[in-house]
């Protein structure tokens, strides 16, 4: 029967019409975004559903008196009465709780929003009105908000990890690794000339891609680590750098070449941001900020622009790395310098260098190699 079958599909393949293989490309696309758009209507529901039962047990302890025993007798009750269900656990239908509180009762002190980043997040602040749940909050993940929950305060901060996180798709992991390092307090914190050397709104939007510092703790750099180093380890994790980098970088390449004046010159890194629609040139110091880096840097960029640049790109903007800098020598070093350029700093799990006594001592890397490879 299967042979049968077979044989009459091979047959039906053979005598297929023009176009067949594209329509069925299209009709499995679609089925894909219908399977897309049901998991988002689920979990949708479910957070719509657990923020409902949440305020029911607060309602209830509020004008009830309602106490813990009460509470675990209903997590009881539900699992009982829908035991092909997960979620009604005690900790859960407590978390069900704190949800709705985090975003009602916290949110109506008012306080705790404006302090803040105000510049960053005056759009997302106005969806924290203390009665409804933001929309961002509602499309993702009930893990993604446990997380939330626990590891972030303040309300405005919470609700700008959770718009990242539809914007960018984090996974849970993801998203506990951008709480821990920060990465709402750092965004648009370099120190940059944007303002004047960009247009509204790109100068914003580019201002808001940089941060400080820039964290690289998948690294392992010695104190006395050069340039090189940073850059071959950064390149060596390109996928954990891009990360950090942010949303929208596209990695271009490392030492790319550019001639001038029959001399040659290489950047550091070279990426484009597809946001921004321009390349990003990446300048790596290993020591502190000097101000004959930023005209180097304008140098770059102005290359850059005349070879690299098309019609459809933004001017190519400039991020110079470094171990330190200080505010004001920065901000002089910029301050007339026409291409637009961030300064920011990076950070990374440093050991202190083998004493000069000692490095003869210790057997290199490649008697270390050719040890174990006699040994095989």
């Amino acid at each position: 029967m299967k042979a049968a079958t077979d044989n009459t599909v091979k047959k039906a393949t053979a005598n297929l019409p023009d176009g067949y293989a594209e329509t069925l490309q299209g009709i499995k696309d679609r089925i894909r975004a219908a399977q897309v758009k049901a998991s988002l209507s689920v979990n949708r529901e479910m957070i719509a559903l657990y923020w409902h039962i949440g305020g029911v047990i607060v309602e209830r302890q509020k004008n009830e008196g309602w106490g813990k025993s009460v509470v675990l007798r209903l997590a009881a009750d539900l699992q009982t009465a829908f035991p092909g269900m997960s979620g009604f656990s005690p900790q859960n239908v407590w978390f069900m709780r704190s949800f709705h509180l985090a975003w009602t009762q916290e949110v109506g002190k008012g306080s705790s929003i404006e302090t803040g980043a105000p510049e960053k997040l005056s759009q997302p602040v106005r969806e924290l009105d203390g009665k409804n749940l933001p929309q961002p909050v509602a499309e993702i993940p009930w893990g993604h908000n446990r997380i939330l929950l626990t590891k972030v305060k303040q309300p405005a901060e919470r609700l700008w990890y959770a718009r990242m996180t539809l914007e960018n798709g984090w996974s849970r992991n993801i998203l506990d690794l951008q709480i821990d390092n920060n990465l709402y307090g750092r965004q648009g914190k370099a120190l940059t000339n944007f303002k004047r050397t960009l247009p509204a709104p790109q100068s914003d939007l580019a201002q808001q891609t940089l941060k400080d510092p820039y964290t690289f703790d998948f690294l392992t750099l010695a104190t006395d680590a050069a340039e090189r180093h940073l850059e071959r380890g950064l390149v060596d994790h390109i996928v954990k750098f891009l990360l950090e980098m942010g949303a929208g970088f596209a990695f271009v390449g490392r030492q790319v070449h550019l001639a001038v004046d029959d001399e040659d010159y290489y950047l550091d890194l070279l990426f484009y941001h597809a946001r921004l629609h321009c390349y990003v040139v990446v300048d790596l110091k290993a020591g502190r900020f000097k101000p004959e880096h930023a005209g180097k840097m304008n140098f770059y960029l102005s290359a850059v622009d005349d070879q690299l640049r098309t019609a459809q790109d933004n001017p190519s903007i400039g991020l110079i790395l470094c171990r330190y800098k200080k505010q004001t020598t920065v901000e002089y070093a910029l301050r007339h310098i026409g291409t637009p350029v961030g300064v920011a700093e990076w950070q990374t799990k440093l050991v202190k260098a083998l004493p000069k006594e000692l490095k003869g001592c210790l057997p290199t890397v490649e008697e270390i190699e050719k040890e174990l490879g006699d040994g095989r």
